[in-house]
């Protein structure tokens, strides 16, 4: 049975949450859109509160799902589903406990491919950007 991934969407306006990955890994040092794993026996929707938490320190209300991917990762197919999120606050003023990143931003939906993003969530980016602009501008 092939894995499943999340990537969390947060929003504000037409910025968009993203996180500077740890330099470790295969995927080191690179931005992405925050999420995880999802465990055996775990919804989407834990894993993404449990995500959250574990990297961010903060809960977060799930929202509708936006975007769906295949990745390979070590020749396994992951199955990458995307997911609008609620955070409690921007985590500007409070800073957001970061454990897996180095830093995070709010920019522009349309300047994420001027990152050096990940390329499994390269894959939603198009289905993300459209949703971006389409209910929040």
């Amino acid at each position: 049975m092939a894995k499943t991934s999340i990537a969390c969407i947060a929003l504000d306006g037409n910025k968009i949450l993203v996180a500077h990955r740890n330099p470790v890994g295969q995927m080191g040092g690179r931005w992405e859109f925050p999420g995880g794993k999802v465990e055996q026996g775990e919804s989407d929707s834990d894993a993404i509160v449990r995500e959250f938490r574990e990297e961010f320190g903060v809960n977060v209300t799930v929202g509708s799902a936006i975007a769906f991917s295949e990745f390979e990762h070590n020749g396994q197919t992951v199955l990458l589903h995307a997911y609008q999120i609620y955070v409690p606050h921007n985590g500007m003023e409070t800073k957001y406990v970061l454990t897996e990143h180095t830093e995070y931003a709010w920019i522009d939906v349309r300047d994420i491919p001027q990152l050096n993003f990940v390329d499994s969530d390269l894959k939603i980016y198009d289905q993300v950007k459209d949703f971006a602009l389409r209910n929040f501008q």
